[in-house]
């Protein structure tokens, strides 16, 4: 059984999210037979890395909102971080474009390390306050989770992971995907949003009987995501 996953490394509740669906595939009887594939989805793709930017100036000004407000939803998505066993950096974190990070990712992926670099990447972004869309940072992450410097280098010019992330990118747009983390189950359930584990493990158990049905058609079950508005709720 299969699990595609739309995720953008840059959202919070993408990563309170594979923390949630971790939770449930490790309850999960089955998990040995479950593959989890990780696919590229920018929220922001115009991005201009602002390393320097102090972050909740840089989302007030970009929300149309007051820096009060920005740390409020900042203060909200850190409480739902706590509850996934996530202590969001916010105040340090980076403003930076993701693009990079998903050729890295896409790298990663045809070694079988899809899970080992989102994990990776997420840490950088939320916890370490790394610059993701800096060469040297992105070297440092794929050699960590045992990729080669010159892989990771030839990784951030290559055409062909770029038409990789493409693809993902139209692949996400044919399906209505707006906003991440999305979790596609078996091509039947799509789960928008950072879902509590008793949910993920519901579908989980569904999608196990029904698979070898051969029933098509998503049905979409929505929670906390980000859009391409920017807008995390």
């Amino acid at each position: 059984m299969k699990v595609n996953i739309w995720s953008d490394v840059r959202c919070p509740f993408c990563y309170v999210g594979k923390k949630k669906f971790e939770k449930a595939l490790s309850q999960f009887p089955e998990a040995a037979g479950v593959q989890v594939e990780w696919h590229s989805f920018q929220l922001d793709p115009n991005l201009e890395t602002q390393a320097d930017r102090d972050p909740f100036d840089f989302f007030a000004e970009k929300k149309g909102i007051s820096r009060q407000q920005a740390e409020a939803m900042h203060n909200h998505a850190s409480a739902v971080g706590k509850e996934a066993g996530i202590d969001f950096n916010f105040k340090d974190q980076k403003v930076a474009n993701s693009y990079k990070a998903h050729l890295l990712i896409q790298l990663a992926k045809t070694k079988d390390l899809g899970n080992e670099v989102e994990e990776a990447l997420f840490r950088a972004q939320f916890l370490e306050a790394k610059n993701i869309d800096e060469e040297a940072t992105l070297v440092a992450i794929g050699k960590e989770i045992g990729l080669s410097e010159e892989e990771v280098k030839n990784a951030l010019s290559s055409d062909e992971l770029a038409y990789a992330v493409a693809q993902d990118m139209q692949m996400a747009s044919k399906l209505g995907i707006s906003s991440v983390p999305f979790f596609v189950f078996n091509d039947k359930y799509g789960v928008s949003g950072a879902q509590q584990p008793e949910l993920f493990l519901e579908i989980l158990q569904k999608s196990w009987q029904e698979f070898s049905e051969g029933d098509k058609g998503l049905q979409i079950i929505n929670g906390e995501s980000c859009d391409t508005g920017g807008n995390c709720n």
